[in-house]
Order: C-alpha cells, then sequence, then structure tokens
C-alpha cells in the first residue's frame, strides 16, 4: 500500500538515507495536473488520465498516469523536484509499465531531460536519456537510448520487452565505472560497458593513410610448377566409353534397326582437362595486413555517463490506448529502487487474479446480455470445427425437392443433347457415302 504522508500526497517519496531526486506515484489523485504539463505543440495530442486500470490488485497503488485515445501522440513532462547532477554517483531510472490494452503498436517509454520547454515539447526536444519498452507487431524491445554530443544512441544489443497485458518493471542502472544494467521485473536482461555497448566514441587506431601495400607484395601462397609437364597420350583417353557388358538385344534387326553401337559409360580412366600442379610459392610473404595508428579523433571521456537532470517526459506515439505509467523513480541509491520493485512485485499474483476476475466478469456481462436479447452469447452457438476431420451430415436418400427437381431437368437436358449429337453424326455418315461431283 502506498504510505499517506505529505510526501506522498505530493506524488512524491523521500529516504533519509537515499537520494531520490523524483518518486512519482500519481497517488493524489488529480493532483498531478499541478505537477505535469501538457506540451502544446500539436492540437491533437492525446489526453492523460490517472486510473488503476481496467483490473488491478490494489487500487490505490496502482493508480498510474493512463493513456486514453487511439491513435494519438502523447506529451507531456514534469520537473525534477530536486535537479542533480549524476556524476560520481550511481544513477536509477525505473518505472512501471502496464500496457492492459494488449498494445499492438506504441512507445511506453520514458525520457529524462535537462533544461526543457514544457509547452513545445516534441518528439525533436533533445533528451539526455530514453529508456523503456517499445512495441510493434511482432516487434517488441527495449530502448536504452543516450544523448552524446548531440547525437543519440541506442543500445546495440537486443532486449526484448513483455508483451503481455500485466505490470511490469523497467530498471536502468548506470553506475560511475562507466557500466550499466538493464533489469526487467528484478531481472538482469543486459548488463557491460558503455563505451563497448554503445559507439559513443570513433576507434582508438584507424588505418594509417600513408601507407599502402607495396608494389611487389605477394600474396599467392601456392603457384604453378613449371617443371610439371602433360603426360603423354594424355589427351587421348576418351571421357566415355562404350559399355562393355552391353550386348546386343537378340531381336535386334541390322537391316531395320541400323547398326547396333553399346551405349556410353563413364571411362574410369578418365582423369579430366589437364592442370599442371601447385607448389608452395617461395615468395609468398603472406596476406597483407594494413597497418593502423592512433586516431586522432579519439579521446578518452570518462564522464559519458554525466548528466545534468531536471525533467522527464513521456513522449509516446500510440495506435491503441490504455497504457499506464506508474512509481516514476530517479534515485542514486540502487537499494531504495529494489525496495519500490519488491512491492510492485508483491502485487503480482493479486494483478493476475484481478484480470482473470475481470475477464469472467466481461464474460459473464455479454452472456446475460446476449440471452436478454434472445441472441447466441459470444464464442457460443457456433460450434467450432475441425475441417480436416469434418464429414458433412448430408444424406443423399433424402434430396430436397428443390435440389431433385433441378438434377430432374439437368438429366433431361443431357439425354436431349445425345439424341441431337447422334442425329447430327448420322447426317455426316450419309454426306460421307454420296459421291463426289467432279468441279471443272
Amino acid at each position: 500500500m502506498k504510505i499517506p504522508t505529505i510526501a506522498a500526497v505530493l506524488g512524491l517519496a523521500a529516504v533519509v538515507s537515499a537520494e531520490v531526486f523524483l518518486h512519482e506515484t500519481f497517488s493524489d489523485g488529480e493532483g498531478w495536473k499541478d505537477r505535469w504539463t501538457a506540451s502544446e505543440h500539436r492540437e491533437d495530442l492525446g489526453k492523460l488520465e490517472v486510473s488503476p486500470g481496467k483490473w488491478f490488485a490494489d487500487e490505490a497503488y496502482n493508480a498510474g498516469l493512463r493513456t486514453t485515445e487511439d491513435y494519438r501522440f502523447y506529451a507531456t513532462s514534469t520537473k525534477i523536484p530536486k535537479p542533480f547532477n549524476n556524476k560520481g554517483k550511481d544513477l536509477v531510472i525505473q518505472f512501471d509499465v502496464k500496457n492492459e490494452q494488449d498494445i499492438d503498436c506504441g512507445g511506453s517509454y520514458l525520457k529524462i531531460f535537462g533544461d526543457l520547454d514544457p509547452k513545445t515539447f516534441n518528439g525533436d526536444s533533445e533528451y539526455n536519456i530514453m529508456f523503456g519498452p517499445d512495441i510493434c507487431g511482432p516487434k517488441a524491445m527495449v530502448h536504452a537510448i543516450f544523448n552524446y554530443n548531440g547525437t543519440n544512441y541506442d543500445l546495440k544489443k537486443s532486449v526484448s520487452a513483455p508483451k503481455d497485458t500485466l505490470t511490469h518493471t523497467y530498471t536502468l542502472i548506470v553506475k560511475p565505472d562507466q557500466t550499466y544494467e538493464i533489469l526487467i521485473d528484478g531481472k538482469s536482461k543486459a548488463d557491460g560497458s558503455l563505451l563497448e555497448d554503445w559507439d559513443f566514441l570513433p576507434p582508438k587506431t584507424i588505418k594509417d593513410p600513408n601507407a599502402s601495400k607495396p608494389e611487389d607484395w605477394v600474396e599467392e601462397a601456392m603457384i604453378v610448377d613449371e617443371t610439371d609437364v602433360k603426360p603423354a597420350n594424355y589427351d587421348d583417353i576418351p571421357e566415355f566409353i562404350p559399355d562393355p557388358e552391353a550386348k546386343k538385344p537378340e531381336d535386334w534387326d541390322d537391316d531395320m534397326d541400323g547398326e547396333w553401337e553399346a551405349p556410353s559409360i563413364a571411362n574410369p580412366e578418365y582423369q579430366g582437362e589437364w592442370t599442371p600442379k601447385k607448389i608452395p610459392n617461395p615468395l609468398y610473404k603472406g596476406e597483407w595486413v594494413h597497418p593502423e595508428i592512433d586516431n586522432p579523433e579519439y579521446k578518452v571521456d570518462n564522464e559519458i555517463y554525466a548528466y545534468d537532470f531536471a525533467n522527464v517526459g513521456i513522449d509516446v506515439w500510440q495506435v491503441k490506448s490504455g497504457t499506464i505509467f506508474d512509481n516514476i523513480l530517479i534515485t542514486d541509491d540502487v537499494e531504495e529502487a529494489k525496495k519500490v520493485l519488491e512491492e510492485t512485485k508483491a502485487l503480482h499474483s493479486p494483478e493476475e487474479g484481478a484480470q482473470a476476475a475481470y475477464n469472467e466478469k466481461v464474460q459473464a456481462e455479454a452472456k446475460a446480455k446476449a440471452e436478454a436479447e434472445g441472441v447466441a452469447p459470444p464464442d457460443e452457438g457456433a460450434e467450432k470445427i475441425d475441417l480436416e476431420q469434418f464429414e458433412p451430415p448430408v444424406k443423399f436418400d433424402e434430396v430436397p425437392p428443390a435440389a431433385a427437381e433441378a438434377l430432374e431437368k439437368a438429366k433431361e437436358e443431357e439425354i436431349l443433347e445425345a439424341i441431337q449429337e447422334e442425329a447430327e453424326k448420322k447426317v455426316e455418315e450419309e454426306d460421307a457415302k454420296k459421291p463426289v461431283k467432279d468441279e471443272l
């Protein structure tokens, strides 16, 4: 349960032992509207509301910011109450996402900014980090994009996002030693080095532009043996020869069938077109390797991980609405993030039960409505048929009257056509018997 302290009422939480810069829980009803500012960049942005969704384990705890309109862009942001720079500190970005609409195409990620004009906030607004799930059709991935010197770099590793309709917690941890870890529901999905898993920096070395392969460099490992000579009569060996086991058929008539020749078979002594053998090249130096030099453009940067943070925003497009954002936490304390995660995980099983109960309720209501209207309930009244095993219940000795009449008419037409064809055939035969007159 969310503790109804003054901090919680404001949608924020802080622990003395941890530096919590933002913990937005949307637990104060309409109070979120005082903290979040909708962008005015375009007039048709989707509307947001605070809601626990259609099913939930704890109505108060599960209340979050929900998208409400299909085929819409969403753009809203909030200021971090305590702007900070994460230099020399751990950075933890964590939030819950529930795509209860069974999202088909849309983003559910956050963007974390330095300075930001909330009124003009849009997809081109420069951010520090973008993190979270992005789903479209069969593709469900977790973005982890960092801005470095004005360019956005996405994680080179692939991290899959859950595609179900339950709540999931996404966590990004960045450390001062420039390592990172991505977790989903507390389980590690990717980790490593910022320098290795993003292309922030150019390569340390490059090919020496002043070096080139020497003209006399020999890369041919094998050469033709000039002393090798083709054996005498090598070309006289035919590729095919008459089958020595073939015999002339007894009923073969030379006068009628011509002179008999045995069929051909592959010659086992034929060795193909002759080529001289090859020997190791005494001048071979190996494959030439272009020498490398230190890249003058490469500069060590031990502070790629560090940013000034002041704003958090939601900037997504959704075909089908219904995503709920909750428990947006930005802190420098990994243990604090784990505590918040455990609160959410404790409600996972109850949420599954709530979803099952909701589905049963919907089905029961649909059935009751159908019965009241005298129609078949959804998914009922129409038996599923296995087309491979299905045999139509037709009794051929009980043909419907209309079908019987049509069948009888077809038979009569077939008989008449047969009689007409027979008459035409007889006429043609009689004409053939008449003498042909010479035409002079």
